[in-house]
């Protein structure tokens, strides 16, 4: 189980900062969508190679064009590229198959996906690496969670890996990894945090119990 954490509300200056107070306790670092639209994929690169140690999740949501924006996340260092879950199988198909070419994964956001079971299947046979359950920031409020539907995909899928994403913290963790997701994605949970070190540090040393 890894962790992987999401940055959404700052600079690229600022990220890197923040990111410089938790390296040791995470795997992945998330430039979150609003990021890359402020910042552009600068952002990814900036990222990369100030923690080459690091995987880099560029968050681009993708939705049409897919071969191509995953090549330029490549090239700008993303290990990791996100395209949503609704998106047509042909974008899909797309990612996918440039991102083998680069040698990086895509994971699927299965953010405002209504019939999520059939649709992992589907995504889990188009070849995906990761399909994530993601409760956005404008359902949290709703307070809703994603612990069923991560479930849910967990019985149908067969290769890609599972994510889960959305108001996940430390209070919340148990019930997280219990549900067995490979990737645990944690934004302000870590970030909205005073001791953002230790807190990473105590959801490290939770997720690797498991």
């Amino acid at each position: 189980m890894e962790l992987q954490l999401a940055i959404d509300l700052v600079n690229t200056e600022e990220a890197i900062e923040l990111v410089k107070e938790v390296e040791d306790h995470i795997d992945i670092v998330e430039i979150g969508t609003p990021v890359v639209i402020n910042e552009g994929l600068g952002a990814v690169k900036a990222m990369k190679e100030a923690f080459p140690n690091l995987k880099v999740l560029a968050d681009l949501k993708i939705m049409d064009a897919a071969g191509y924006e995953v090549m330029k996340a490549s090239e700008a260092g993303a290990d990791i590229i996100t395209i949503l879950g609704a998106a047509e199988d042909a974008s899909i198909q797309g990612a996918v198959e440039e991102a083998k070419k680069q040698n990086k994964k895509i994971l699927v956001d299965m953010i405002a996906v209504k019939d999520i079971e059939t649709r992992a299947k589907e995504l889990d046979n188009l070849g995906v690496d990761y399909i994530c359950v993601h409760t956005g920031y404008d359902l949290q409020a709703a307070g809703k969670n994603s612990f069923e539907d991560l479930k849910a995909i967990k019985r149908v899928v067969k290769n890609a890996k599972t994510a889960v994403a959305g108001g996940i913290k430390l209070e919340t963790l148990s019930e997280v990894v219990a549900a067995q997701p490979d990737l645990v994605i944690v934004g302000g949970g870590i970030t909205g945090q005073d001791d953002k070190k230790e807190t990473a540090a105590k959801i490290q040393e939770l997720i690797k119990q498991h």
